[in-house]
């Protein structure tokens, strides 16, 4: 930038470390999405000065490392709902999961620091690497991809900002263009005290984020499929103690409006919405930890707040057994009818590490390492994205809790769904994780061209249109019922079609750009 101070110049990983603690702040809930940008464009500054491609990739980690275990402070609250393991260890796990992480901006890093004789070459060359790299962290050993650098560019609930080309660039190719705009910055500050004219390129990033937010909300007309979606305030101390469950039957139902005020609504219910067992089948033992009854029960009773013409889709646990001895579990969205019967079902597929299974189980377990969801064995992966035939309630596609993070996995593309449902227990993140995870689903929705309704236990729950609005919401730590028409679908967009490859396709595009303007230096 104009000046780097001594404190960048003699500990330029100390200055990477604090400039990428500072950039999480672009990020949900706070999004200041300039303080992210400058904290980026002094990385880049950072790496023209980088005297060796280690240096370069110790810049790129200890960034990376700060913006991580700022931005998922988040995960450190999950252990304190999980007497198994201490909730000090919860600070080490942030800390530890950020060092992995960050291993990938220090791959793009080091990638782009080849191309350092040209800033433009380094800024192209880290905007196409940052595309590539942020792609294998959505990817490899599961995969990871919360907060991708483009989700600062979100916008407003009201105004989708810059992310309005998602259709068109898709998730990774947002952050590549987020890179741009920070490179614009730096070498704009680098430039202006010899020319003026170099004021250009610190407006082209404020037009690019703020023009869009000046622009009437496109509107559609919604569908003709009416919802009732339910937040039900349960706190996480309670969803999994079999003594509260009767009490939190109780708030969800009473959230419920009755038939006469909205007949043939789809009723939406979170993750965790149902603790009873609702398929027959396993061992009477089973059925006598929640209200002392049989799934035919259970249904009965779902049926009373469901009403006729109506259906509920809502979190359920099923079991998997090998004889009477069950196997592990499914993280599953049910759909249940007004006479109980059960009409469709989801099992999720993207489980969360260390929260529904535990990796290298036998290894750990005699460590006094468990998974953070109380259990004594792991879920079960469902077979991937997939859509619900609802009959005259819609085709509705659904991802539960973090799936929907994961740009390019959440729609069967042979069954375009009308709508997506995201389910979620976001009482695990803190203060600072489900406004981060309502970003992701916002990010989906504009990319894919589809609606997504998010149904959560303790907040943020939001009906979000197809181009990211957020039509209505409830906040978190707070009961509420949404009611309205589910909101119209568009024709599947650029990405929906052709998913990470067009991310891939323009992070190559930049690479190549990068190699012209570095033969361009040096020739």
């Amino acid at each position: 930038m104009l000046r780097l101070t001594a404190l960048a110049l003699n500990y330029p990983r100390l200055t990477a470390l604090l400039l990428g603690a500072v950039s999480a702040f672009g990020f949900e809930p706070w999004a200041l999405w300039p303080v992210a940008l400058l904290a980026l464009a002094g990385l880049i500054a950072l790496l023209r000065i980088a005297p060796s491609r280690r240096a370069a990739a110790w810049l790129g980690w200890s960034f990376a490392l700060g913006q991580f275990a700022v931005g998922l402070n988040w995960i450190a609250t999950a252990f304190t709902f999980q007497a198994a393991m201490p909730v000090w260890l919860g600070w080490i796990a942030v800390v530890l999961v950020a060092c992995y992480l960050a291993v990938y901006p220090a791959l793009a890093a080091l990638a782009a620091w080849h191309a350092r004789a040209s800033r433009a070459a380094l800024i192209l060359g880290l905007a196409g690497s940052w595309i590539v790299t942020e792609w294998l962290r959505g990817w490899l050993f599961t995969g990871f991809p919360w907060n991708p650098q483009g989700a600062v560019l979100l916008g407003t609930f009201e105004h989708p900002a810059a992310a309005q080309a998602l259709p068109w660039l898709g998730t990774f190719a947002l952050s590549g263009l987020a890179v741009l705009l920070a490179g614009l910055w730096e070498a704009g500050l680098a430039r202006y005290r010899s020319d003026r004219r170099a004021l250009i390129l610190l407006l082209m990033p404020l037009l690019v984020q703020l023009v869009p937010t000046f622009m009437p909300p496109r509107q559609d007309k919604p569908s003709k499929l009416p919802f009732a979606l339910v937040q039900p305030n349960i706190p996480q101390a309670e969803v999994n103690d079999p003594a509260k469950f009767p009490a939190n039957f109780q708030r969800l139902a009473q959230l419920v409006p009755p038939a006469a005020s909205g007949p043939g609504a789809l009723l939406l219910w979170p993750e965790s919405g149902v603790s009873d067992y609702l398929r027959a089948g396993y061992p009477p033992d089973y059925y006598s930890d929640t209200y002392d009854a049989d799934p035919a029960a259970a249904r009965s009773r779902l049926a009373r707040v469901i009403e006729p013409d109506r259906l509920l889709l809502t979190g359920t646990v099923d079991l998997n057994f090998s004889g009477d001895r069950p196997v592990g579990a499914r993280n599953s969205v049910t759909a249940v009818d007004g006479a109980g019967a059960l009409t469709g079902n989801y099992n999720k597929a993207h489980l969360v590490p260390y929260g529904e299974y535990l990796p290298l189980r036998a290894l750990l377990t005699p460590f006094g390492l468990n998974r953070l969801v109380p259990g004594d064995f792991d879920f079960l992966p469902g077979p991937g994205p997939q859509t619900l035939d609802l009959g005259r309630h819609g085709k509705a596609g659904v991802q539960i809790c973090y799936e929907i993070v994961f740009p390019g996995h959440v729609i069967d593309a042979d069954q375009r769904p009308d709508y997506l449902f995201n389910p979620s227990n976001d009482g695990w993140f803190g203060a600072w994780g489900p406004p981060q995870h309502l970003a992701q689903a916002r990010m989906r929705a504009i990319e894919e061209g589809m609606p997504v309704l998010r149904s959560t236990t303790t907040g943020i729950s939001a009906v979000i249109d197809a181009n990211g609005v957020v039509r209505q919401s409830v906040p978190t730590h707070a009961a509420g019922v949404l009611l309205g028409l589910i909101p119209a679908a568009h024709a599947p967009t650029l990405f929906a079609r052709w998913g990470n490859l067009l991310s891939l396709g323009w992070a190559m595009v930049l690479l190549a750009a990068s190699l012209v303007a570095l033969r361009r230096r040096e020739g």
